[in-house]
């Protein structure tokens, strides 16, 4: 995650939070979510920054974001498959 977090051009401080409020698992996971839909998000680091305070608050959880790319990804296979 701390590669793709680079690669991503999230820093290290919003990383770190995220591991902080979310744990290091689902911080990973959703820096993976992120890298993923990264054609479509324009600031990664940011986007990463509102999931945390989102989380803080108790508006975000990973499993949801986790399901809807597994469910566009699937909707993705029968549409070329």
């Amino acid at each position: 995650a701390v590669l793709v977090r680079g690669m991503l051009g999230v820093s290290p401080s919003a990383y770190q939070d995220a591991c902080e409020v979310m744990g290091a698992e689902n911080a990973a996971v959703a820096v993976a979510c992120i890298l993923e839909r990264s054609n479509m998000i324009n600031s990664a680091g940011g986007y990463l920054r509102n999931l945390t305070q989102r989380c803080e608050l108790g508006e975000f959880s990973i499993g949801p974001m986790l399901m809807a790319l597994l469910n566009a990804r699937s909707e993705g296979h029968r549409r070329t498959g």
